[in-house]
């Protein structure tokens, strides 16, 4: 078992880590099965931006399209990292897959957390993954990072050139970054497709990406295992934000105030 404590650490230094060979062989071949699928019944096609990518295939709300999707959020080797570098109360913040084409241009170098309006740097709101379904490499569009970054007093300006490294990976690895790294996707200069599943998180105080709530049908919520229930966002933070007339919303969903409640933050103080 990979060392959380020894990742967060360098997440903290640097910025970034790379966990070797987290995920097990029968979840990535199932995960690009289904991904596959997906592709040709939404019949996805590329944007027309810098940012998702001219020839990259993207297909967002992963969690609503499929059972399969909701072993990524909870697994055992990569979130006990971000649960360090953020906390236990974070969410998924959006879920979505970036299959890089050949001839795919480096995506402009960003932080994750830019469109948040508070001073740098700051304590971590956003810790991001990406699962490598395919090797990668730096020819075929390893995500570049730029170590320290994220301890720096701003982001970078979107569309000039920086001078970055690759995160190169083997199928399977799991890249984790604070969400102040600066970063960005590679060019993709090789014949084959670079693959990978953008596992995001965030602070349980800061708005999710993707809108879990209504992105995902409640029937199927109310099936999920209660800690995916939790990150999706039907829970309280800190014993007050998000609550319900007092409630968790996992237990509304319920339709029942059950004894895996969550005491709010009054009733424990006293």
């Amino acid at each position: 078992m990979p060392d959380a404590d020894a990742h967060a650490a360098q997440i903290a230094e640097r910025g970034w880590t790379v966990i070797e060979d987290a995920i097990e062989p029968q979840l990535l071949d199932a995960l690009a099965e289904d991904l596959a699928r997906l592709e040709k019944e939404l019949d996805v096609q590329p944007a027309t931006n810098s940012f998702e990518g001219h020839r990259t295939l993207r297909v967002y709300n992963l969690l609503a399209r499929g059972e399969i999707w909701w072993k990524v959020p909870v697994h055992p080797v990569v979130l006990p990292v971000v649960e360090r570098v953020l906390d236990p109360g974070c969410l998924v913040s959006s879920l979505s897959s970036i299959n890089i084409g050949p001839g795919e241009t480096a995506q402009p170098i960003h932080s994750d957390d830019q469109l948040i309006p508070i001073p740098k740097p700051h304590p971590p709101t956003v810790c991001n993954t990406m699962w490598a379904l395919t090797d990668f490499t730096e020819e075929n569009g390893a995500t570049r990072v730029i170590s320290g970054t994220h301890l720096a007093d701003a982001s970078p300006d979107y569309g000039s050139p920086y001078d970055s490294e690759p995160a190169v990976m083997r199928r399977g690895s799991v890249l984790v970054w604070h969400g102040s790294l600066w970063h960005g996707g590679g060019a993709n200069t090789t014949s084959e497709r670079r693959i990978g599943i953008a596992m995001n998180y965030c602070a349980g105080y800061i708005r999710q990406q993707e809108n879990q709530q209504l992105g995902i049908p409640p029937a199927d919520v109310a099936r999920m295992p209660r800690r995916l229930q939790e990150l999706v966002g039907y829970g309280i933070y800190s014993g007050l934000i998000g609550h319900i007339d007092k409630h968790s919303p996992g237990a509304v969903l319920a339709r029942s105030a059950s004894e895996s409640d969550s005491p709010m933050v009054w009733d424990v103080v006293g």
